[in-house]
């Protein structure tokens, strides 16, 4: 496509790689380059090569935590769609397909984002003639069910929008397990589940575990318990795969370091034992010289509705060595930002350890990182570990690179802009803004602060994630704005941090909401942080006029009138958030969320919705894979690897489910 010049925000370059692969419902899938792959050198490409392997292992795993008749339903409309000899042109079959995709792209039956259940389009009757028109073969029985039993329940899971409505129920004042759909408790209230995790907990260890991390919580016998993730226990099928695989890269490992914490990786894997999690996360953490990395394990506590246990990812990549020097300056001056922090100096470590940067490119994406990707990383999760050991912080280029792609020309800044100042401005300076906001959040913001002595590092319940979010962006926010970027030579210009600001409220505020359907509130973690911040600011601003809503031609939009106030009140909250989450102050952070994060003036969103649907764009985004293919000799050695991009979405996932399925036993 020639590159063509357009009267808007932003200017459509060419494009040499096709990113499109897939559009449907909300969903944009698109494929990502992985520049450097064939300049790494054999041993290191044999490295990604095996831990791509035992990322892809662990699909299953997400699809189980996600609700319990996910893999099940995900198996038959696989093998109705391989199987079907009906009109393909038929709306039910075309609304089934898309209902396929969905599942596919959410790794369930409830939005990866909203965490609604999907809404078939497709009829009843459609679906139990399709079920029933399998060869037997083809249906996917539990253990002593019949057909009909299946297609009985299968059908109130899929159709009844009363039942397993919501996946990660938020709703204040309710029990957000029992109205969790996920699988991650079973037989348990909120109340219960509470309990038993108080009764185990050592409010003395100055070192605690992350409880409930890697596991299921039930009632047996009237009594509650854990059902741990290992070899030998729940997912243990999957698990061993992940470790056969993982204990193949070891092979190839860059250094001795490596080689040790997946070592202890698969000790954990084995045992189910945090302590050994523990011990993996500091070695990995410590290691901050390798080329090739990888994330493995069960990581965010998002999907958990009271923010406990991990989610199975895992995130293969190596180093971008030229992006690096960026988030390497800002990691050198660590202790600089800590020091200057706008918090209260009881809530600053005294001495900032361990804190590493860089930019990566992604080599496979798996499990709650696929097909929706996060674009920066900061682990281990351990606020004892971050203050003790460190830890890695990683923008992944390679993906900020595709979006941007894609976003080209869109028209999303025209229509919302307030003027063609704020679209110039972040024509000008928003990729290299955005780039370094993300820099902050991971590398200094995630890592800055320190709890007090004797602080529950869960106490703020089913709000940290989301107070954690807010914490991370509001540091990378308040530092972007001030003269140390120029400084550092990081920014040439000072206006630059002003495109993230804008971008920044106008998205919390107006263009993130384009993802909530009409009547809804806002329930995701990462979206009620922008929320949170945006309003807050709005309305804590409103004596000077630092953000204010303006009506033209019919239309709302946002102006900022004054940017160095809106850097004072981003000070101001982080103080704020550093305090609750350094104390444990529950109430006061399930207050600032309540106020602030979740409404939706109605009117506005309405008029948000009516002029993005003009548009024309899909709100989420997500990738296919790469395929890797190892080229062997005639005795088995591996003499390279291959890198493709060229599978679509269908053929992807059906490949996964194929060969990449040890949980399922149809």
């Amino acid at each position: 496509m020639a590159a063509v010049s357009l009267n808007s925000c932003m200017t459509q370059e060419t494009e040499k790689f096709d990113y499109n692969v897939d559009r449907f419902a909300d969903i944009q899938v698109l494929r990502y380059q992985v520049p450097g792959f064939e300049q790494l050198t054999l041993n290191q490409k044999i490295y990604v090569y095996y831990l791509t392997e035992a990322a892809i292992y662990g699909r299953d795993i997400l699809f189980d935590q996600h609700g319990k008749y996910n893999l099940q339903i995900r198996k038959l409309l696989e093998n109705i769609y391989q199987n079907y000899s009906g009109d393909k042109n038929s709306a039910d079959y075309a609304a089934m397909v898309k209902y396929m995709k969905q599942v596919w792209f959410a790794n369930g039956i409830h939005h990866h984002y909203s965490t609604d259940k999907f809404v078939p389009e497709f009829s009843q009757e459609f679906f139990a003639e399709q079920v029933k028109a399998l060869p037997a073969d083809k249906l996917p029985l539990n253990e002593g069910e019949t057909a009909e039993q299946m297609i009985e329940t299968l059908s109130m899971v899929i159709f009844d929008p009363a039942y397993m409505q919501k996946r990660v129920n938020q709703a204040d004042g309710q029990d957000l397990v029992l109205t969790s759909a996920n699988n991650l408790y079973e037989g348990v209230t909120q109340k219960e589940v509470e309990d038993y995790y108080r009764s185990i907990k050592d409010v003395n260890d100055s070192t605690p575990i992350s409880y409930g991390l890697n596991a299921k919580v039930i009632k047996v016998d009237g009594k509650v318990q854990e059902q741990q993730y290992k070899i030998g226990g729940l997912y243990g099928a999957a698990i061993e795969k992940i470790v056969y695989y993982l204990n193949k890269a070891k092979e190839y490992a860059e250094s001795d370091k490596q080689k040790a914490y997946i070592t202890a990786l698969v000790d954990y894997y084995t045992t189910g034992d945090l302590r050994k999690f523990d011990e993996y996360s500091i070695l990995w953490a410590e290691d901050t010289d390798c080329t090739v990395d990888f994330v493995n394990g069960f990581i965010e506590s998002y999907d958990d509705p009271l923010g406990m246990t991990g989610a199975w990812e895992s995130i293969v990549n190596f180093k971008n060595v030229e992006a690096s020097n960026r988030t390497h300056i800002i990691s050198a001056n660590a202790q600089w930002f800590e020091d200057n922090s706008p918090v209260d100096p009881r809530f600053k470590k005294k001495e900032v350890k361990g804190v590493s940067a860089k930019v990566i490119t992604a080599a496979i994406l798996a499990g709650d990182a696929y097909p929706a990707t996060p674009i920066g990383i900061n682990l281990p999760n351990a606020d004892w570990i971050r203050a003790q050991h460190g830890s890695k912080s990683v923008t992944i280029e390679n993906i900020t690179d595709a979006y941007d792609e894609v976003a080209a020309g869109n028209g999303l800044n025209d229509e919302f802009a307030f003027s063609k100042e704020e679209c110039e401005l972040m024509e000008k300076y928003l990729t290299l803004a955005d780039k370094l906001h993300t820099d902050l959040h991971e590398c200094l913001g995630h890592g800055s602060g320190q709890l007090l002595p004797g602080v529950d590092p869960n106490a703020l319940g089913e709000h940290g994630s989301t107070l954690e979010e807010t914490r991370a962006d509001l540091f990378a926010l308040y530092y972007m704005a001030d003269k140390k970027m120029l400084e550092l030579g990081i920014f040439e210009h000072p206006d630059t941090y002003m495109a993230e600001y804008y971008k920044y409220i106008m998205n919390g505020l107006m263009t993130q909401n384009t993802r909530i359907e009409l009547g809804k509130d806002i329930e995701e973690s990462h979206m009620r942080n922008r929320k949170l911040i945006s309003e807050w600011a709005y309305v804590n601003g409103k004596a000077d006029n630092v953000i204010e809503y303006v009506k033209r031609d019919g239309k709302t939009y946002i102006r900022i009138n004054d940017y160095e106030k809106l850097r004072e009140l981003f000070g101001k909250l982080l103080a704020e958030i550093q305090r609750i989450k350094s104390e444990g102050d529950y109430a006061a952070g399930k207050k600032l969320v309540e106020d602030y994060a979740v409404r939706l003036d109605r009117t506005l969103h309405k008029e948000i919705l009516d002029r993005y649907a003009k548009l024309d764009i899909a709100p989420y985004k997500g990738f296919v894979n790469p395929v890797y293919e190892a080229v062997t000799d005639k005795d088995g050695n591996i003499t390279d690897v291959k890198i493709s991009y060229k599978e679509n979405y269908i053929d992807q996932m059906l490949r996964y489910s194929r060969d990449y399925s040890p949980l399922t036993k149809w």
